[in-house]
C-alpha cells in the first residue's frame, strides 16, 4: 500500500467520519422512537434503515482506520440540538447531519483524490451515498402542494 497522503489528517478524518455516523445511529434510534400519528409506521421505518445505515457507515470507516494501522476514536459526534415530536423538526435536523457527513466524506476525498484507489473509490461511494439521502430528505421536507 502506497501512502502518498498525509496520513494523521487522513485518520483524523476518517475518524471523525466515524463519530458522525455513530451520532447518526443514536439520532435517527432516538427520532424513531419519537414519531406519532398517522404516518408513524413508515417514517419509523425509514428512521430504522437510516440507523442500521449509519452503522454500517460508522463500521466502514472504523475498517478503514485500522487498515491504515491506527486506532479508531472512541467518541461520538454531535447529536440532537432539541427534543421534539415534530416530524419537519427531526427531517431538518437530519439533513443538517446529513450535510455535515457530505462534508467530512468530501474532506476525505480531497485528502486522498489522486493518492490512494481504495480510498478514493469509498469516500466517492459515500459522497454519493450522502448525496441521495439529502434529496430524499429534501423531498420529505417537501408539501405536496410545492409540485
Amino acid at each position: 500500500m502506497s501512502e502518498q497522503f498525509d496520513k494523521p489528517a487522513v485518520v483524523a478524518c476518517l475518524n471523525q467520519i466515524l463519530e458522525l455516523e455513530l451520532a447518526g445511529v443514536v439520532r435517527y434510534t432516538h427520532y424513531s422512537l419519537m414519531v406519532y400519528g398517522y404516518g408513524r409506521i413508515p417514517i419509523v421505518s425509514w428512521m430504522h434503515e437510516q440507523a442500521a445505515e449509519s452503522l454500517l457507515h460508522a463500521q466502514e470507516a472504523g475498517e478503514m482506520i485500522t487498515h491504515l494501522g491506527e486506532d479508531t476514536s472512541l467518541g461520538i459526534g454531535p447529536l440532537l440540538q432539541r427534543h421534539t415530536h415534530d416530524i419537519g423538526d427531526m427531517l431538518q435536523e437530519s439533513l443538517e447531519h446529513e450535510r455535515r457527513a457530505h462534508r467530512a466524506y468530501q474532506e476525505l476525498l480531497d485528502r486522498v483524490d489522486g493518492r490512494s484507489v481504495f480510498l478514493e473509490e469509498y469516500a466517492r461511494r459515500l459522497i454519493s451515498e450522502e448525496e441521495k439521502h439529502q434529496g430524499e430528505v429534501l423531498k420529505m421536507l417537501r408539501a405536496p402542494s410545492d409540485n
